[in-house]
This record gives structure tokens, sequence and C-alpha cells, in this order.
């Protein structure tokens, strides 16, 4: 079956991921980003009020990335197809991977505590290939 990366295929229903994806990625942002912003703060308040400005500018960035992780979460879309997954994402650099049944080989899945505390999961899908992270040459019959 063809699937087409912009527009939707007929016969296709896309799934859209959690919402909730997007609420746990904004909270790893917020408090990653938490560390930054008190220390520019400090330097701010006790030693220059240039400081501020890498305040503004850390707070400027972490709205910009909140904002952004919405629109991130609601591009990424499955499709369960009888003979393979299809899998979807992003609005400006679009990207479309279709992974056959057939090269499955196991998935792993892992969920960390703020994961967990969402009801979500990470899935990685491993395929029969002959990539590997060391190079090497695959034989073929």
């Amino acid at each position: 079956m063809t699937v087409a990366l912009y527009d939707d295929t007929p016969g296709i229903v896309w799934r859209p991921v959690s919402p909730r994806l997007a609420s746990a990625r904004r909270i790893a942002t917020v408090v990653t980003m938490a560390p930054f912003l008190l220390g520019a703060l400090a330097l701010a308040i006790f030693v220059t009020r240039w400081s501020w400005v890498a305040v503004a500018v850390l707070l400027a960035l972490i709205v910009l990335q909140v904002v952004l992780i919405g629109r991130q979460v609601s591009a990424i879309s499955y499709a369960e197809l009888p003979e393979e997954l299809v899998i979807r994402r992003g609005r400006l650099f679009r990207r479309l991977v279709s992974i056959p049944y057939g090269r499955l080989q196991y998935a792993d899945m892992a969920s960390g505590p703020l994961e967990r505390h969402f009801d979500l999961a990470s899935v990685t899908i491993h395929t029969a290939s002959c990539r590997s992270p060391r190079p090497r040459t695959c034989a073929s019959a």
C-alpha cells in the first residue's frame, strides 16, 4: 500500500499519540531549564544587572519550548496497516517511517518515573537488518 507523507491517504486511520506526552515533555523541559534560570536570576540579583538579559532570554526560550512541544506532539501519529506499522511526525520537516511486520524482531518498552505518572511508555522497535553500531559488511548468499 502506498502511504502519502503529506496527505491523508484514504483507508488509513492515523492514531495520534497521547496528549499526556506533551505534559510530560513540558515538565521535563521546565525542570531541566530551572537551574539555569535560577543561576541567572541569582547573578542578576547579587552580581550584576546585566544578567537580567540572560534571565529574559532563558524565560523566552522556556516559553517558546513549551509552545513548540504542544505542536510537536500533535504532529506525531501512527497507523497499523495489514503488513506494516507506519509512523509519521513533524510539521516543518516531515518524516515517515514504515516498518514491515516481517522485519520486526522485538520491541523494548521503557518508562521512567515521569512517564509512569502520566501512564506513558517509550517503545523502541528493533528490526532485522545488517546495520549495527560497529561498521561491518553484510554477507549475501
